[in-house]
């Protein structure tokens, strides 16, 4: 099919989609932290405005909510699978499209790419399984309501003799058509699957496949030069020689590929299961408590004490230790030689682990612009708030609320306080005896984009302590040591700050009082209507009095006329 150089052909049960890439990709705010301060001192003595009553709108930090927009729903639902070299996965995104949730992930390893080098076709054990998945696929597409599916194929299918007569069977058995990419397409894509993780990211993405490894260049939410090589870790099994031979091949070829891509200093972003195997492995050897691979980080150093590790391990007793399955880790070694070489050579400021690739850049690509331009933590908890919560909307309403207590943060402070108020009744259903440490396991392990591991414990920390004003004997205090005392302290402030806020107004169409802080006198004076009063009980005043002690200050309360 004809396409111009800025439309992208999705081929999909008996029919074609092309889609227009026109619209560029858009800037977004700086890779958020968790550095932040409470607000200046306020020294008007007038009574503050009430919080206003929310809106449809939403308008101000965040924006109108995006997941009911028409353009969003019609990807709350959407299925993709991904032919590649060493296995084949089918992936049905639900919920929030920003930031969508996995509702069905099936990984196949059918191993298509093995043997390609010396018989240039498709492996035959691996043709028939690959087969028998795509049959499977289709039948759950069907059971689960999709009316149809995007597939596309990689390496070894494209460079296959016989990777024309694949797609035919597949057609022809399961009615699905398979889009057959490009080294530089399937760059790409990957390249897109991480800014769907990482609105605004710069640096380097290296996606490794069975049978090739491509590059691809982002900066300012766009994706620049990249190249495909051969160097998967299938191929190089195959590669004739042994290690030396490998080195030298390797060798060789990063160089060409740097010398074409030039140089490469911020971020490397490592997408493919290789890559997390590797990555699981260096979480393992240093006793790494949080166990979720994506933004997990690593330095050159402990990559190279990583790799010495796999080198002179037993590769079974590794894969035990590690989780990472035997045909997974018989791969391995190879994909471990490669990562030596490209740290090496492209030399990064530092390694994150992405799990977004290219299923996830294919439901990018489908993205009109102005969501693509979001904060998938923001979307992703309004969802959750919106689908779970008692009060739907009233987390902005608490926000806003306690906003004085932030003020002066930054921007990056702001958007955790915010996501930390929309979450923070996701989780009532829960028995009160185990709510907190649920709100702690949903925040640190939920799938969420757009969050730094040490900003995931910030989270959850803040949860816990929205229902509990202790965080000592649980199942995860050492978690609690990736972030410092302060941080800590500041995740218990939040966590308090909101336990009191949802005491004082369950209903969100109320007149509402305000909160005020003064950090330099380190007072904090509430203000109340003589209606709302009586909400001002004695456990709402335990728990405001709860949070001042937390901040060392005294409490004012004070009212003002209806």
């Amino acid at each position: 099919m004809e396409r111009g150089p800025l439309a992208l052909s999705f081929f999909r049960r008996d029919s074609a989609l092309t889609i227009d890439l026109s619209p560029l990709l858009g800037q977004f705010a700086p890779e958020p932290g968790l550095a932040g301060a409470f607000v200046a001192d306020q020294t008007d003595s007038n009574p503050p405005t009430p919080v206003p009553e929310t809106g449809v709108a939403d308008l101000g930090l965040f924006g109108k909510p995006l997941f009911q927009d028409p353009s969003a729903r019609a990807l709350a639902r959407v299925g993709v699978v991904d032919v590649g070299s060493n296995s084949v996965r089918l992936v049905v995104f639900d919920g929030a499209a920003r930031s969508p949730a996995y509702f069905y992930n099936e990984k196949i390893m059918c191993a298509l790419g093995a043997g390609m080098a010396e018989t240039g076709h498709l492996s035959p054990e691996g043709r028939a399984r690959a087969l028998s998945a795509m049959r499977r696929f289709s039948k759950l597409a069907d059971g689960m309501g999709l009316s149809d599916l995007t597939v596309v194929a990689t390496a070894a299918v494209r460079d296959a003799s016989d990777g024309r007569a694949f797609c035919d069977d597949v057609l022809r058995e399961t009615g699905l058509r398979i889009w057959v990419i490009d080294g530089e397409e399937e760059a790409r894509l990957s390249a897109q699957g991480v800014l769907l993780g990482w609105p605004g990211a710069y640096g380097l993405v290296c996606d490794i496949g069975g049978s090739s490894m491509e590059l691809a260049e982002i900066s300012g939410g766009r994706v620049g030069k990249r190249m495909t090589s051969p160097l998967g870790p299938l191929k190089l099994r195959d590669l004739k020689g042994g290690a030396k031979a490998r080195d030298a091949h390797i060798k060789d070829v990063m160089k060409t590929l740097a010398d074409k891509m030039g140089a490469q200093r911020d971020r490397l972003f490592l997408v493919g299961g290789s890559w997390r195997a590797i990555a699981r492995i260096d979480m393992v050897r240093q006793g790494y408590p949080l166990h979720v691979l994506h933004e997990y980080r690593m330095t050159a150093k402990s990559v190279r004490e990583t790799v010495k590790h796999i080198k002179k391990s037993n590769l079974d007793e590794l894969r035990i230790a590690s989780g990472v399955s035997s045909s997974r880790m018989s791969l391995v070694p190879y994909a471990a030689e490669v990562l030596s070489r490209l740290v090496k050579t492209f030399k990064p400021k530092d390694i994150a682990i992405s799990s977004y690739g290219i299923r996830e850049g294919m439901l990018y690509e489908q993205m009109p612009q102005r969501l693509r331009d979001r904060d998938p933590l923001i979307e992703a908890c309004r969802f959750a708030e919106d689908k779970d919560a008692r009060t739907p909307g009233f987390g902005k309403v608490l926000f806003e609320f306690i906003s004085p207590l932030y003020k002066s943060a930054p921007p990056q402070r702001q958007r955790l306080v915010k996501a930390a108020c929309l979450l923070h009744d996701v989780s009532w259903r829960a028995h009160p005896d185990y709510r907190a440490e649920v709100c702690f396991d949903n925040a640190t392990r939920a799938n969420l984009g757009g969050l730094k591991h040490a900003e995931r414990i910030f989270l959850g920390l803040a949860l816990l302590h929205r229902y509990s004003n202790k965080r000592e004997n649980t199942r995860f205090e050492d978690l609690y040591t990736m972030v410092d005392e302060k941080t800590r302290s500041e995740a218990e402030v939040l966590g308090k700050a909101m336990r009191f806020g949802a005491m004082l107004w369950m209903n969100k169409a109320e007149d509402r009082g305000a909160l005020r802080w003064f950090p330099k006198k380190k007072l904090i004076e509430l203000w109340l209507t003589n209606d709302m009063m009586p909400l001002f009980g004695e456990v709402a005043e335990a728990r405001l009095n709860s949070l001042a002690a937390s901040l060392g200050a005294e409490v004012q309360v004070k009212t003002t006329k209806s």
